[in-house]
C-alpha cells in the first residue's frame, strides 16, 4: 500500500512539475492575442504528430507517395510503446489509414511507420521534420523522432505549435476533417479521438491534436471557429485532461473576446526551403497498383466520401433521367416511322398490299429494348462476392459503380441471394466489356470474378 502511495505521488509530482505555456492566436491573421512562456523549449509529446503528419501531406502533394500506398511495417514501429495501433511487424496497410491512426487515436506505431515510409528510416525523417519546421519559422523546434515519446533534444514552443497548428488548418485544409472525428476506421479496427471530449464539450472546436507524457505534461493545441472568426489555442503543461481542457477553453473564449469580428484572411504560405539545409528531394514511389495503361485510374479525392445514402439517391435520379430520356426517344422514333396503309383490293390482292405493312413495323418491335436487355452478346457478368445483409451487397454495387463508370455504365446491378450470402453481381455486359472491368477493379484489389453465358 505504501509502495502504491509513494508511486502515485511521485507520478503526480512529476505531472504537476511540467512547466506551463501558453498561446492564443487569431488564425486568419496570424496575431497573437495571448502569450506566456510561448517561446519556452518544452516536451510537445504527441503534438510532434501534427509535424509527421503534415510531412506526409506534402509528401503525397510532391508525388513521394499516394493515400493507397501499401507500407510494410518494421520491428521497429511493431515494437513502440502505447498509445498504438497494435500493428504486426510485416503486416501491410495503406498511407490513409496510418493518417487516420496518427490523427485520431494518437498511434505511436502508425507515426514511426508513416516516417519510414516516406523517407526510409524514422531518422531520417525527423531531420526532415525539423527542416520542414525551420522552413516554416518554427525557429526553437527540433524533432528527433515521428511520434514524441520523450527524447533528448527533442523540444518545441508553444509559439511553434501554434504555428504549425495554421498551417495544417490552412495549407492541407482537404485532410484537416481528420482532426474533429470522434471515431474513424483505421484499417484494422474503428478508433475514438484521443480529443473528442474537448470536441463535444466545447462549441465550434474541430481539431486540432493532444499529447501527453510525465515530462510534457497534458498539452493541447486547439482550434475553434464561430461565425467568420477563428481562434488557436495551445497549451503544455496541464495536470490533468479536465484540467488541460478547462484552461484551453478559457483561452479560446480569451481569443473570441479580443479578435476583431471582421479580419481579412490571410493564409499562411507553404514552408520556403531557401536557406535551410538539405531542401527535401523528391523521390517518387512506384505505385503499388498498376493501372490498364489505356485508361489510367483518375486520382481518389482525399475528402470524406458522400453517404451511401447520399450515393443512392444521385444514382437513382440518374436512372430516372436516363430512363425518361430513353422512352422519349422510343417515343419519338415510333412517332417518325413510316406507316403504310393497306390498299382496298379485291381477292387476294389485299393479303398482298398488307406485306409491306409487316415489313415496316418489325423493325419497330426490336427498337422497343429496355436496359434488361441482353442481346446484342450482353450475356457475360461479373460478381464481387457475398455479402450479409443486401444493404451492404447494393453498397458494394453503387460504389463499385461509381469509381468504375467508365466500363459500368451500361450495366446492370443485381443482388442474388444465394446459400452463401447475398450476391453482388452486374450483368448485361459484353465479354470483352466485363474482362475489362474485372482487369481494372483486381488492379485496385477488388475481389471479382467474370460470369459467362451459363454462369
Amino acid at each position: 500500500m505504501g509502495l502504491c502511495v509513494l508511486a502515485f505521488a511521485v507520478s503526480a509530482s512529476s505531472v504537476a512539475a511540467a512547466p506551463y505555456a501558453a498561446m492564443v492566436m487569431d488564425a486568419r491573421s496570424g496575431k497573437v492575442l495571448h502569450a506566456r512562456n510561448a517561446d519556452t523549449r518544452l516536451h510537445p509529446a504527441s503534438l510532434t504528430k501534427m509535424m509527421t503528419l503534415y510531412v506526409t501531406f506534402e509528401a503525397i502533394r510532391r508525388g513521394e507517395l499516394t493515400l493507397d500506398t501499401k507500407v510494410k511495417i518494421s520491428r521497429k514501429a511493431a515494437a513502440e510503446q502505447p498509445s498504438k495501433l497494435g500493428l504486426k511487424a510485416g503486416q501491410r496497410i495503406a498511407i490513409r489509414y496510418l493518417i487516420r491512426a496518427a490523427a485520431v487515436k494518437s498511434a505511436n506505431d502508425a507515426a514511426t511507420a508513416l516516417g519510414e515510409a516516406v523517407s526510409g528510416s524514422e531518422a531520417a525523417f525527423a531531420r526532415r521534420m525539423t527542416r520542414t519546421a525551420k522552413a516554416l519559422g518554427m525557429t526553437n523546434t527540433t524533432f528527433k523522432n515521428a511520434h514524441g515519446l520523450t527524447e533528448s533534444g527533442h523540444m518545441s514552443t508553444a509559439r511553434d505549435m501554434t504555428t504549425l497548428g495554421r498551417h495544417m488548418i490552412y495549407d492541407y485544409p482537404q485532410y484537416y476533417n481528420l482532426f474533429s472525428r470522434q471515431t474513424t476506421h483505421a484499417g484494422v479496427k474503428q478508433v475514438s479521438n484521443t480529443n473528442r471530449r474537448f470536441l463535444q464539450n466545447y462549441k465550434g472546436a474541430d481539431g486540432i491534436k493532444t499529447g501527453y507524457t510525465r515530462a510534457a505534461g497534458f498539452n493541447l493545441v486547439a482550434s475553434a471557429e464561430k461565425g467568420n472568426e477563428r481562434i488557436i489555442a495551445t497549451m503544455f503543461g496541464g495536470s490533468s485532461t479536465a484540467a488541460r481542457n478547462a484552461r484551453v477553453a478559457e483561452l479560446l473564449d480569451m481569443g473570441f473576446k479580443r479578435a476583431p469580428s471582421n479580419t481579412a484572411l490571410r493564409k499562411p504560405s507553404l514552408p520556403s526551403y531557401r536557406g535551410v539545409k538539405e531542401e527535401p528531394k523528391i523521390i517518387k514511389v512506384k505505385p503499388t497498383i498498376t493501372a490498364v495503361p489505356r485508361s489510367p485510374r483518375p486520382t481518389e479525392r482525399p475528402e470524406a466520401a458522400p453517404s451511401p445514402e447520399m450515393l443512392l439517391a444521385v444514382v437513382k435520379d440518374v436512372n430516372e433521367q436516363v430512363t425518361s430520356a430513353r422512352e422519349e426517344v422510343q417515343v419519338a422514333k415510333a412517332a417518325s416511322a413510316p406507316t403504310v396503309t393497306p390498299i382496298k383490293r379485291p381477292g387476294n390482292l389485299v393479303t398482298a398490299a398488307l406485306q409491306p405493312t409487316e415489313i415496316v413495323r418489325k423493325p419497330a418491335q426490336r427498337q422497343i429494348i429496355t436496359r434488361a436487355s441482353t442481346s446484342g452478346g450482353r450475356h457475360w457478368g461479373i460478381t464481387l462476392g457475398y455479402h450479409t445483409t443486401r444493404h451492404s451487397a447494393e453498397r458494394m454495387l453503387l460504389q463499385t459503380a461509381l469509381q468504375e463508370i467508365e466500363t459500368l455504365s451500361d450495366a446492370l446491378r443485381k443482388v442474388a441471394n444465394k446459400p452463401k450470402g447475398w450476391e453482388a453481381n452486374f450483368v448485361g455486359m459484353t465479354k470483352e466489356r466485363a474482362n475489362l472491368a474485372c482487369a481494372r477493379l483486381e488492379a485496385r484489389g477488388q475481389q471479382c470474378e467474370t460470369r459467362g453465358p451459363t454462369g
